[in-house]
């Protein structure tokens, strides 16, 4: 009774908050969707945090690490460079153009023939992929932490229905009823207690795991230094343990990270609704801080379980919530579920949001009704928000027969968006003087989901590369495809591009390229860490050399720190100020 009333006490206050902060800021469409422009560091990096940490993490990510190594580690830390892509590069773009929705910005430069499948691919992920996914993590963990099935005396599966439901349910409120704003603010006051109780999980997890071997905190990770050292290995080699080659963080994965955290819809709005660049650039580079936590709450955990339970856990991604529901003390239980389902409600609920969004803004708007208000554009996407719900809850409880696990389902159907929408946003961004024609966008779309799907799902068995290094291989060819047509058979200059002046201030964040290069050292330096020179040396802890790498390693990032921030910052706040903020400038003027 305790667990119930602590839960559902706090989340009632989340609710509250919420609402109270966003009175009167939604009556308009750009309230509604992008915040008004109003949205601070603060509320950016702790929206962003917990829109990325949700179950497929927490849950499968655990597995992951459960039954191999840590080679999932790649795609919380070099996630970071598509944080880094994002603020420095595409951020001041879409700012400068005042673009609402990455659909928009590519019928600026493909017409909206290439406009109208990018929302159908989107909202295809939405619906049928990331939703269903993130429903599906939550009502598994909860089935397990809550013990369901006995409770109610019921079987596994309606267990997951009954839970799928009511998530899916509460979770839409959220997005429907608040807008953005109502999102950002629940997602920071969540990621706030995550991060609280998501870290005492592996501390628990450690104590519970030193009480086995006689002993405290320190011995428990003394013994997983030392028994099965190859568990920490993070530098994927070939070993069967592998989710990922290390060869992938320079091929596919460069990809899923630009795509994730540039142009995916549901991530970049944060981004889109700042108040300023200089308050997006701080609130995504702080969020690069949080991502190196990542590891620590959602694959740190896997680890523990193998060593506490063996590997006779069955199927891999019950080893999370087996671990919570074993080690968390009753009277934090209430807690834990009210962030567990904060971290499930931020994700799904920001999906709705945005796929509610490009359908509003990129449908109904341009292409049913032109002459809506907005009201009547706010009130049809609350209406396609709800539709959004029931498709998702209809399909997560049958993701429970995924047979690689949540979360490398999740990655490898991802594959069909990503890459196409990276190719012409990259095209869009960089290389405006060569003019894809929309015909040349529509064919390479349709032409990578077919090559795609043969390629990963139809012939895998005679394809013998991993499935993240054919992402690679198809971005360059898209690409390339792309880059020629455009040059031999380019479409008219003007033919899709319409001039638009950012509506905010434009200064760049003067400490924007030194943060970059301090998240890029740092994740060269866990990468140390996680190696057969580091923690996953077979003989000892760490090996002798260790220290002489990670200080070496150390004193070369300093270096190109300090290098990066006098030389190159001057030349980026110049160019900033040149091709954006004086725009912006101008225009207040002519006003």
């Amino acid at each position: 009774m305790f667990a119930v009333l602590t839960c559902v006490a706090f989340m009632a206050f989340v609710a509250w908050y919420s609402w109270y902060k966003t009175r009167g800021t939604i009556e308009t469409s750009a309230g509604y969707f992008l915040a008004g422009n109003t949205l601070g560091p603060v509320f950016i990096a702790g929206s962003l945090l917990l829109t990325n940490i949700s179950t497929e993490q927490l849950v499968g990510q655990s597995g992951l690490a459960y039954f191999g190594n840590m080679t999932p580690l790649a795609w919380e830390v070099w996630a970071i460079r598509g944080i880094i892509l994002l603020a420095i590069l595409f951020l001041p773009m879409y700012l400068g153009g005042a673009f609402s929705t990455i659909p928009e910005f590519l019928k600026n430069h493909y017409g909206e023939g290439t406009r109208k499948i990018i929302v159908y691919l989107f909202m295809f992920g939405y619906i049928f992929v990331w939703s269903p996914t993130v429903l599906y993590g939550g009502a598994l963990a909860l089935m397990k932490i809550l013990n369901i099935e006995q409770a109610l005396g019921i079987t596994r599966m309606e267990a997951l229905w009954l839970m799928t439901v009511i998530v899916g349910v509460v979770g839409a409120i959220y997005a429907v009823a608040g807008g953005l704003r109502a999102v950002a603010i629940s997602d920071t006051l969540n990621g706030y207690g995550l991060l609280i109780i998501g870290c005492l999980i592996p501390i628990l997890g450690l104590v519970a795991l030193g009480n086995k071997i006689d002993g405290g905190i320190t011995d428990a990770l003394h013994f997983i230094a030392t028994h099965h050292p190859e568990k920490l290995d993070a530098i994927g080699l070939g070993s069967e343990l592998d989710a990922i080659p290390i060869a992938a963080v320079f091929t596919g994965l460069m990809v899923t990270a630009t795509f994730y955290w540039g142009t995916n819809q549901f991530v970049i709005q944060r981004a889109l609704g700042a108040k300023s660049l200089k308050a997006g650039q701080q609130g995504l580079l702080f969020a690069g801080f949080f991502k190196f936590l990542v590891p620590f709450i959602a694959i740190f955990p896997g680890l523990i379980a193998y060593h506490l339970y063996g590997e006779g856990l069955d199927p891999r991604d019950i080893a999370y919530p087996t671990l919570v529901a074993d080690i968390l003390p009753a009277p934090l239980l209430g807690l834990f579920v009210a962030v567990l389902l904060g971290a499930v409600f931020s994700t799904y609920n920001s999906l709705l949001n945005s796929a509610a969004t490009l359908f509003a803004v990129d449908i109904y708007k341009p292409f049913i009704n032109p002459k809506a208000d907005d009201s009547k554009v706010i009130r049809i996407s609350q209406i396609f928000g709800i539709i959004c719900s029931v498709f998702t809850i209809g399909i997560a409880p049958f993701l429970v027969y995924a047979p690689n696990g949540l979360f490398i389902f999740l990655q490898q159907f991802t594959g069909f968006i990503a890459i196409p929408i990276v190719c012409l946003v990259l095209i869009g961004l960089f290389a405006k003087h060569i003019h894809v024609p929309g015909v040349a966008a529509k064919i390479t779309i349709i032409g990578h989901i077919i090559a795609y799907y043969l390629l990963v799902f139809q012939f895998n068995d005679l394809v013998k590369i991993h499935w993240m290094h054919v992402y690679g291989i198809l971005f360059c060819i898209e690409l390339a495809v792309l880059v020629i047509w455009g040059i031999v058979a380019p479409a008219p200059a003007a033919a899709y591009s319409e001039k638009r002046v950012a509506i905010i201030d434009m200064h760049a964040w003067h400490y924007a390229i030194l943060t970059s290069c301090i998240l890029l050292s740092c994740a060269t330096l866990i990468y140390v860490v996680f190696s057969k020179v580091g923690l996953a040396y077979a003989d000892d802890v760490v090996s002798p050399d260790f220290w002489t790498y990670f200080l070496g390693t150390t004193a070369i990032c300093a270096v190109i720190c300090i290098i990066m921030h006098l030389k190159v910052q001057p030349i980026y706040e110049k160019y900033i100020n040149e091709h954006y903020h004086s725009k912006v400038a101008a225009k207040l003027e002519e006003k």
